[in-house]
């Protein structure tokens, strides 16, 4: 197996208006996002692959557009908060937030891979209005209630049941009551769908957690006992991809 080769990781917060720095603290990098998916975020030369636009949205059959539209239009005019990405992104999902953060608002990024974090930095030009944090999306080093809302863009396919348990719990608990967490993702297609099975086996080969969500709705991976004031669920491409929308 191939892993990160790079021994050094970003300080745990770092604001772009300064120059990137590094320490000697190793990346405590979840087992199965090392088995599972060296080949497309933990090595560097994964990074230097997919980081293009037009093959991010060819991934996602020409959707990659609507779907960050979509997640950025939730997101809006809540901006002028206090705003958490939880995972980076290829494409310039991040980019198109930063420029929409009003004087006195923040976005904040967390992802537990020090290179994808590197990579964000090379996209965005300072000064901007971003922090980055590495750290697992399952235990999020915030108090509860610090975000005005959350935005988890096509991570949760990418984790294992508990993992994604964990992930959603997390992002309900930092967003403050009356914010809101966005999630995009993957979805059952519908039965007509042209690419349902050519999609069943590359999710099976390539992405072997998210069938999962073909399964089970994203509502149903909220924490137990937890109450929303409303939770929306919009697909996309004939069911393919979903938006779900949780007002905390």
């Amino acid at each position: 197996m191939n892993s990160l080769p790079e021994a050094g990781a970003l300080h745990a917060v770092h604001v772009l208006e300064t120059s990137a720095a590094l320490d000697t603290t190793p990346a405590v990098i979840p087992r199965y996002l090392e088995a599972t998916y060296w080949w497309a975020y933990v090595h560097p030369r994964a990074v230097r692959l997919f980081e293009r636009q037009w093959l991010v949205n060819m991934i996602l059959w020409g959707n990659f557009a609507r779907l960050r539209d979509a997640a950025i239009a939730e997101l809006e005019p809540g901006l002028g908060g206090r705003t958490l990405q939880i995972a980076c992104v290829y494409g310039d999902l991040t980019p198109r937030l930063a420029a929409r953060v009003p004087a006195g608002a923040q976005l904040d990024v967390v992802d537990v891979l020090p290179v994808q974090l590197r990579n964000l930095h090379a996209k965005l030009a300072p000064p901007a209005p971003v922090r980055t944090h590495l750290a697992d999306s399952t235990a999020l080093d915030f108090a509860t209630g610090s975000f005005d809302q959350a935005l988890v863009f096509f991570l949760l396919h990418e984790q294992p049941a508990e993992a994604r348990r964990r992930t959603m719990a997390e992002a309900l608990r930092v967003v403050r009551p009356g914010g809101r967490v966005v999630l995009v993702d993957y979805h059952k297609p519908r039965f007509w769908h042209p690419l349902r099975a050519l999609m069943r086996l590359v999710l099976a080969a390539l992405e072997p957690y998210a069938l999962d969500l073909w399964e089970t709705e994203l509502a149903d991976w909220l924490p137990s006992g937890f109450e929303a004031r409303s939770v929306v669920t919009q697909t996309y491409f004939g069911g393919l991809y979903q938006k779900v929308v949780i007002e905390v």
